[in-house]
């Protein structure tokens, strides 16, 4: 079944910002650990399946299904565990070169190639890291006028990390 987009040039030039817009401060929030604000860019019932690089006893899980979140409220809640946590991960996180195509007016999936650097510091002053690279695979609701996250998935095309970095992740 396909789903005709009937949305003018400008509403979609103006549509493609306001997503890219959200896109950019979810990536914002997360470094700048804004938990009050990184809920609000998700949908109620979004989707988030970011967490296969993991190991797998500490990949969260939603009814049985490893490395996935559904809520945002839960996906708000994951995060914040997983980045402030006993050890607090340090984070930058960049999206580049968005692919967004509209799959009817008030919604959308978007790739985004990405590069991401978390890292923690032991009390000794010994530093772990993880470098990454990859692609964010994003689906877009529009949600009484506003453009959210309705879904992701991170797929990784390569990680460079210290052998201890995931002893900061929490186990699930």
């Amino acid at each position: 079944m396909s789903t005709t987009v009937t949305l003018s040039g400008l509403d979609r030039v103006l549509a493609h910002e306001e997503i890219k817009r959200v896109f950019a401060a979810r990536l914002y929030a997360l470094d700048m650990k804004q938990w009050d604000v990184y809920p609000t860019l998700h949908t109620e019932d979004v989707i988030s399946e970011t967490w296969g690089g993991l190991p797998a006893d500490r990949q969260p899980t939603s009814d049985g299904v490893a490395n996935r979140v559904v809520g945002n409220t839960r996906l708000g809640e994951t995060i914040r565990a997983f980045m402030d946590g006993e050890k607090r991960i340090t984070s930058v996180h960049h999206g580049h070169t968005p692919l967004i195509e509209f799959t009817s007016d008030t919604t959308a999936e978007g790739i985004w190639a990405m590069e991401d650097k978390l890292w923690w510091t032991h009390p000794d002053g010994g530093e772990e890291h993880l470098h990454g690279y990859g692609h964010y695979h994003e689906e877009y609701r529009r949600v009484d006028g506003v453009w959210l996250i309705s879904y992701r998935r991170l797929s990784r095309i390569r990680v460079d990390e210290t052998p201890r970095f995931h002893d900061a992740v929490p186990g699930h």
